[in-house]
């Protein structure tokens, strides 16, 4: 089943302005970069909390890792609310909900277990906001409008990040985590209001079974029922889940593989910088620069270069001696190899081509619960190789056997392209 348009696939990139020039897009960017500065900053007041509370790095650290939770082991299900409600009401009502609970956290002398099941509470709106704003995405952007979009996202995403930790840090030393919690709900608060004037009130996406009364886990299985059965879905969320797994691996060993380089926590704070500030350029430069009906030709190419220069960067740091201008040729290879990891976005834009409307919720649930896991996974691995092979050693091995894993589900992928090489690329959920 595919949803790809019958016209050609235009043949310039978008524009900045064909995309800001949408209101209702506007809107969503605005109040996502808000929410963003907001959670960051709520995750860095709550860390100072508890630890001030325990003295306990091991529960600062599960404090900061609870808002993934929700993500792993209940996304595809709180994701389908995004498919059988108004989208709209999907974005104002969690906003509105997570306002109120945060409210409630700002309360003095609230036990530290109330704290962390109201954090809990918070974080089960990401699931739903973040498909239901994904694929409302996809209804108020067409064609290459979308592509631009995501990678404005995730831009913002990128930037909006530092603010807030930034933020929270000088808020909370300046003032107190409360206050940082206060200005958290005011975020969600505004937010919601934002979003309550500027969307429009579309009906809730209508499926094949509309009719009939299902639950949301029947909802979510269904999902998963639809990407199982789809050659093109399998393929394309294997590329994303594999590819991700091995690229993003060696950010588990950044501290010491900084320290391996002769530099120190800020030193790793520029290695893990790197990668991230590689895929912001190179997703800006891939949309603007390279014409839409060429862009799924370079996933391949992308996806291999990036693992190559993993690879590089720990066989460069193995064989240099320690000191700045090794540290600066493996930022640099870091740094290159995050432009080569814009293959995501392209491919996020291949996904919802097979991807019906009504599906799209469930559909962004499935993939970025898979993406969260197998993220996860992948940093374990390289923290228990670590425990055999220097952390140069283990970017050397993540590179070279994700070249090895990737070679499978790449070849899926180009087996599958001639099904809808004549389709247009579909806007859709952000994967990112």
């Amino acid at each position: 089943m595919t949803t790809a348009g019958d016209a050609a696939a235009p043949a310039r990139p978008a524009t900045f302005r064909e995309v800001f020039g949408v209101p209702e897009w506007r809107a969503l960017f605005a109040t996502f970069l808000l929410s963003t500065v907001g959670d960051e900053l709520a995750r860095v007041a709550l860390t100072v909390l508890v630890y001030a509370r325990t003295g306990s790095p091991l529960l600062s650290a599960l404090t900061f890792a609870i808002s993934y939770v929700p993500w792993v082991l209940g996304g595809p299900v709180l994701s389908a609310l995004a498919d059988r409600l108004p989208r709209h009401r999907v974005l104002i009502g969690t906003d509105a909900l997570r306002a109120v609970v945060v409210g409630v956290m700002v309360v003095p002398g609230l036990p530290l277990p109330v704290l962390l099941a109201l954090l809990f509470v918070v974080s089960l709106g990401a699931p739903p906001f973040e498909s239901a704003r994904s694929a409302l995405t996809a209804d108020v952007l067409e064609g290459d409008r979308y592509a631009i979009a995501n990678s404005v996202t995730n831009v913002g995403l990128q930037l909006m990040s530092v603010v807030g930790f930034v933020l929270g840090g000088a808020l909370v030393a300046v003032t107190s985590p409360r206050a940082a919690l206060a200005f958290d709900a005011a975020t969600f608060a505004l937010s919601a209001g934002w979003l309550a004037l500027r969307l429009q009130r579309r009906p809730a996406p209508a499926g094949a079974d509309a009719d009939a009364p299902t639950s949301l886990w029947q909802d979510a299985l269904a999902g998963l029922r639809f990407i199982a059965g789809s050659r093109r879905a399998r393929a394309i969320v294997g590329v994303l889940w594999v590819g991700s797994m091995f690229t993003y691996a060696a950010e588990g060993v950044a501290v010491p593989f900084a320290t391996q380089l002769g530099g120190g926590s800020a030193a790793a704070g520029v290695l893990l910088a790197a990668n991230p500030l590689g895929v912001t350029l190179g997703g800006l430069a891939v949309t603007r620069l390279i014409a839409p009906d060429r862009r799924e030709r370079l996933i391949a190419p992308l996806l291999l270069c990036s693992l190559v220069l993993l690879a590089a960067a720990g066989l460069v740091a193995r064989a240099l001696p320690a000191g700045s201008a090794t540290f600066a040729v493996v930022v640099g290879l870091m740094f290159v190899s995050g432009l080569a990891s814009c293959w995501f976005i392209p491919l996020q834009v291949l996904f919802t081509a097979v991807v019906p409307p009504a599906f799209r919720g469930r559909a962004f649930g499935v993939a970025i619960s898979g993406l969260f896991a197998v993220q996860g996974l992948g940093v374990l691995l390289a923290g228990a190789v670590a425990e055999a092979l220097t952390p140069a050693g283990v970017a050397t091995v993540a590179g070279l056997a994700g070249l090895v894993a990737v070679a499978p589900v790449l070849l899926a992928l180009l087996r599958t392209r001639p099904a809808v090489a004549a389709g247009r690329p579909a806007a859709g959920a952000s994967v990112a």
